[in-house]
């Protein structure tokens, strides 16, 4: 069956992606990795190639595409090559900060900001989770209090990504002044930008997507314009519910791709390595696993591309979205197990792009919403 998800615009796109991973990534990604951390000038690299903020319109500097195959070959293409810490730095950068800005900010917000995304000046992240707020964003304790024209911004924000080294933030803070039980009225989104107050802690020493930093920050009476508040008082929860779908789809394409380089890994170690005077596929238990995982790369890749159409005819809803990133992300930690096996020791080899995948794949079924949270999102509107 050909895939019929891309067009001819998608693929020459696809081409520029090509080359800025052969250009910009290759030959330097594992050091990244032990640094923990994205050098600048490559975000400004991709910049000037036009890989970030797609969906800004031209009035700001980007290129007004609001078709999200753009995202998914740009996605596809950081796992082909191995640089998956990348793919998800600027996932950050552009499925979880972008669409507040497009979606709530005030014309005067978007004139100061989104040049800055597009240009990679600006590197930015998503700060809601807390130490005792994760999928449950009511507890989040982080709270702004008007101060004139201002708000001073306090609180603690834990696993930041882009955290250590990004230059601002959209932050979700308590504004009711109240310290009971949050309401869905409770919450205001804010773009804060590094200034006095404005701390970050070491990145965290993780387990895989090395070179994409995570960090906690830190707020002590930041400093807040008013004009940098993102759409009204009080429906920041509200916000966040409605742009969980595009931020759930990103995940679920990240799997998907992850999933198909497992195959295409394991495949093609398994041609190459022998055993007991054969190579790995010429033993049936391989050929089996091997068969279940392109079967089972193909249907996530089905699902996924069904997901990507419905987000651009604007009919994915946060329970479809859900069930989308609950079977890639768990179809990415199941496949990259089996294809790592397939690997033997060579598997649990850093260097080796499947351990890497295994990694990362963790990650998945616990960000942007646990899995438990997915059923239960999905179960709840059965």
């Amino acid at each position: 069956m050909k895939r019929a998800l891309f067009e001819e615009d998608h693929e020459q796109f696809r081409e520029l992606a090509v080359e800025f991973n052969a250009r910009q990534i290759a030959g330097k990604y594992a050091q990244w990795e032990k640094e923990h951390q994205i050098p600048r000038e490559v975000w400004q690299s991709a910049g000037e190639n036009g890989l970030l903020g797609l969906a800004v319109p031209e009035e700001f500097g980007g290129m007004g595409i609001d078709d999200y195959r753009f995202r998914v070959v740009l996605d596809e293409e950081f796992v082909r090559s191995g640089h998956l810490a990348v793919a998800l730095a600027l996932h950050l950068h552009d499925d979880l900060v972008l669409p507040y800005l497009l979606a709530y900010g005030s014309q005067d917000l978007k004139q100061r900001w989104l040049p800055r995304f597009v240009d990679g000046s600006t590197i930015t992240s998503c700060a809601f989770t807390e130490p005792g707020a994760g999928s449950d964003l009511r507890g989040v304790r982080t709270k702004a209090v008007r101060d004139g024209d201002d708000w001073l911004v306090s609180g603690q924000k834990t696993f930041i990504g882009n955290g250590a080294y990004g230059d601002a933030a959209v932050v979700l803070a308590r504004t009711d002044g109240q310290t009971a039980r949050a309401g869905e009225d409770s919450f205001t989104l804010f773009m804060v930008e590094r200034s006095e107050g404005y701390s970050n802690g070491q990145p965290f020493d993780k387990m895989g997507l090395r070179a994409s930093d995570t960090a906690e920050l830190f707020f002590d009476e930041v400093r807040v314009s008013d004009a940098d508040r993102i759409g009204e008082v009080g429906q920041g929860l509200a916000y966040v519910k409605e742009q969980l779908p595009q931020a759930r789809l990103a995940i679920a394409v990240a799997a998907s791709a992850i999933c198909t380089a497992a195959f295409d890994q394991a495949l093609a170690h398994a041609g190459e390595r022998s055993a007991f005077g054969q190579a790995l596929t010429g033993f049936q238990n391989t050929r089996f696993e091997l068969a279940d995982l392109k079967t089972e790369a193909h249907v996530t890749q089905a699902f996924v591309d069904r997901a990507v159409l419905a987000f651009n005819e604007g009919e994915l809803d946060a329970q479809e979205a859900a069930e989308v990133k609950l079977w890639a992300s768990e179809s990415a930690k199941k496949l990259t197990d089996k294809a790592l096996q397939i690997h033997g020791g060579y598997g649990y080899i850093m260097e080796y792009p499947i351990a890497q995948s295994f990694t990362a794949s963790r990650l998945l079924t616990i960000f942007g919403g646990t899995s438990e949270i997915m059923r239960e999102t999905i179960g709840r509107a059965l």
